[in-house]
């Protein structure tokens, strides 16, 4: 079947589904595979689910005329997400980044929709199959597309960004994660770069943050609109972020100063769009943080900051030189391993240990197999989250204390607010 007969087909929902028990009414199934599952096998359930058609690439399930047999089911669903935004006559603005992406996107998303009908990626479904499954589910109703990018190595922003086809880019900045899939912090900065390149090539415009040297570097030659302090002042992050835009006081939800930089980019891209002050101010004071991401949660007289969705050494020592800086009495960490860091992970994991060490909270405990080959002297360290529970009898005495607690995904590191 030709792309243009596919496209007819998909135009008649604008509804594409990827798991055949989640199936919407009239919607195009892609039969997609993975190391552990093989989409066709459920190509008929989604039909008696509700899917109009379903895309396969086995022939053993072409079985009537509701199936369609395609080579790659995967690539299918990629072309017919290109073939789309070509039709869509609409900014779309694309972030990448090392930290902070959805963060921003979903600040950037809440901002924008003050004014306009927007479609922006569901959580981070930001990969070669999330980009084109965001992509499908703009339709002819849709203002402005979010479209946020994840990558692990070179040349997967430049694929992404041939199917989504950006006019808007924002890089949230370069920092030290997925070192191992990208071959160094040169190759991290060449791979989230390539949003640069397309903007670059397709003649489109990048929001730069002006106080970032290497983002301006990187970006020579764009059309960009820039932000900085002078134009978005941070006043202060007692934990929450406070900023100054237009003489307004914008005080947000977010803790850190590290998120300045992703509120100030919201702040920036919506007053692009003409949304109004008042409005952005509405859209960031209304933000709240959700699935383990800079969450703040009161257990009894505990104040516990939850930052586990993920973790790299940059976004690590943000969090630590963040909560250093509370003036909050009596301070506790715990630290869990940050992943795909290949041959810097020992390097990385000690620097990390000595940075704790260093601001002399009140308890450190790193938990994780990397973590418990470095040397920490006056941390608790354990190898695995199984061994620290079982230290604590599967509880831990806290009070009258602020907690942080950063890992990388893998690690589950929420599974501590269990135990108090």
């Amino acid at each position: 079947m030709k792309i243009e007969e596919l496209y007819k087909l998909y135009c008649t929902s604008h509804l594409v589904d990827t798991d055949s028990r989640k199936i919407r009414n009239g919607s195009i199934y892609f039969a997609l595979k993975g190391e552990n599952f093989n989409g066709n096998i459920f190509a008929i359930d989604a039909l008696k689910n509700g899917a109009s058609y379903a895309v396969i690439d086995d022939a053993k399930y072409n079985i009537n005329s509701k199936t369609i047999l395609v080579e790659n089911a995967l690539e299918e669903l990629q072309n017919l997400a290109n073939f789309h935004r070509k039709q869509l006559d609409i900014p779309i603005i694309s972030l990448t980044g090392s930290n902070g992406k959805t963060t921003t996107k979903e600040l950037i998303n809440a901002v924008l929709r003050q004014k306009y009908n927007t479609v922006a990626t569901s959580g981070n479904l930001n990969n070669h199959i999330g980009v084109p499954l965001t992509i499908l589910s703009m339709t002819p109703t849709t203002e402005i597309g979010i479209v946020e990018m994840g990558a692990n190595h070179v040349k997967e922003i430049e694929f992404l960004c041939h199917i989504a086809k950006p006019n808007f880019g924002y890089i949230t900045n370069f920092g030290k994660a997925h070192l191992e899939g990208f071959g160094g912090v040169k190759g991290i900065i060449k791979g989230k770069s390539e949003l640069y390149d397309s903007l670059r090539n397709s003649g489109g415009i990048a929001f730069l943050n002006k106080d970032d040297k290497l983002q301006l570097k990187q970006a020579k030659g764009i059309k960009s609109i820039y932000f900085n302090q002078e134009k978005i002042e941070f006043k202060e992050a007692s934990p929450f972020v406070i900023i100054q835009f237009k003489n307004i006081q914008i005080k947000s939800r977010l803790i850190g100063k590290y998120n300045y930089t992703n509120i100030a980019a919201a702040i920036a891209i919506g007053d692009y769009f003409k949304v109004s002050t008042q409005n952005i101010k509405n859209a960031i004071e209304n933000y709240t943080p959700t699935n383990n991401r800079s969450q703040i949660i009161e257990k009894g007289s505990t104040r516990i900051i939850l930052d586990a969705y993920n973790a790299n050494p940059t976004s690590m020592q943000a969090a630590l030189e963040n909560f250093h800086q509370l003036k909050d009495s009596r301070k506790i960490v715990f630290l869990g391993d940050m992943f795909e860091l290949g041959e810097d992970s020992k390097k990385e994991h000690q620097k990390i240990a000595d940075l704790a060490i260093h601001y002399n909270f009140d308890k450190i405990y790193l938990i994780g197999k990397a973590f418990s080959n470095t040397k920490a002297k006056d941390a608790f360290i354990y190898d695995s989250f199984e061994n620290f529970k079982t230290s604590f009898n599967g509880h831990l005495q806290i009070n009258n204390a602020t907690v942080l607690i950063k890992g990388s995904r893998g690690m589950a590191l929420e599974r501590v607010l269990d135990l108090f």
